[in-house]
């Protein structure tokens, strides 16, 4: 999957801030980041202020900082980069929907936040996952859901993930990482490693196929990281 080229305003100011510790960047900044892909000022000012009306971010003193609901989405997008795991001694999380009469703004929020716990789901109301992370469980779960302890006959990782789909595009974006030359391309091709890592399942390495790339991605893309965040910093400050 190529990454997108026709970034919008509020596309490339989040995925700056998501990608700063602390994510908080002066307007100034954010309107040079809108010039490398050629995005008018005025069009960068208008995204702003939406996002302000919107709740995704907070302005003070002239600066844009990310709000809490978005600082949560950058905690996760760090922990892609650098997972909490245990060692794995073959047990799974087993989550089954109990609640009766859902809303369903509460069936999107479990939804949600099963995906942002990295399990799956086997069949409608159904998720599992190998019980080898580090976390906890948040209420939204919980409250909706009976958390089971169990080891399945077999192995269910190819009914719940794509990991060839997975790998082949970890594998590209490797690739793409080495050919990023210049601030735009290197902005999004920064952005779609971070889109794919969150996606990683991160399995246990004996449900992993041989040469799995999520590590090797993960050591590149530290590096490339790296050297982008000082070159694109040194443009918006000039």
């Amino acid at each position: 999957m190529e990454e997108r080229n026709n970034l919008s305003a509020r596309s490339a100011v989040l995925s700056a801030l998501l990608g700063i510790h602390p994510p908080r960047l002066p307007a100034r900044h954010l309107v040079r980041l809108g010039g490398v892909f050629g995005i008018a000022e005025g069009t960068v000012r208008v995204a702003l202020s939406r996002m302000v009306a919107a709740g995704d971010l907070v302005l003070s003193d002239g600066h844009y900082t990310l709000s809490e609901r978005l600082i949560e989405r950058q905690a996760r997008q760090d922990e892609s980069r650098d997972p909490h795991t245990r060692p794995w001694d073959g047990t799974w999380e087993v989550a089954v929907v109990t609640a009766e009469r859902r809303a369903p703004a509460d069936r999107a929020a479990l939804r949600h936040a099963m995906t942002a716990l990295r399990l799956a789901e086997l069949r409608e109301g159904t998720w599992m996952r190998p019980a080898n992370l580090v976390r906890a469980w948040p209420g939204i779960v919980t409250g909706q859901c009976t958390l089971i302890d169990g080891r399945p006959h077999g192995d269910p990782t190819p009914l719940l993930w794509d990991l060839d789909g997975w790998a082949a595009e970890a594998r590209r974006l490797r690739r793409a990482l080495d050919d990023a030359e210049g601030l735009a391309r290197g902005f999004l091709v920064s952005a779609a490693v971070l889109r794919h890592l969150l996606a990683d399942p991160l399995l246990p390495a004996e449900l992993l196929p041989a040469g799995w790339p999520g590590a090797a991605l993960r050591a590149r893309y530290d590096d490339f990281d790296r050297h982008y965040r000082q070159a694109l910093l040194a443009h918006l400050e000039e």
